[in-house]
């Protein structure tokens, strides 16, 4: 099965981390990397998308975050 996941933060290093550790448990970048201004908190926010393969049946039950 293929996996989605949309990943966002603050723009901290927060965020890159992450990024940095989805891509160490083998999600795969997805598109471009994206960069907001959050207005209602007065904050930068930053998104990406990250997909993986994996074994099984997808379930809406399954936590992404743990695949």
């Amino acid at each position: 099965m293929k996996l989605y996941r949309f990943l966002s933060a603050d723009d901290t290093s927060a965020f890159c981390h992450k990024v940095t550790e989805a891509l160490n448990q083998g999600w795969e970048l997805y598109g471009s990397p994206t960069y907001a201004y959050d207005g209602t908190n007065g904050v930068m926010r930053c998104g990406q998308a990250v997909t993986k393969d994996a074994e099984g049946a997808y379930t809406p039950d399954l936590k992404l975050g743990d695949q």
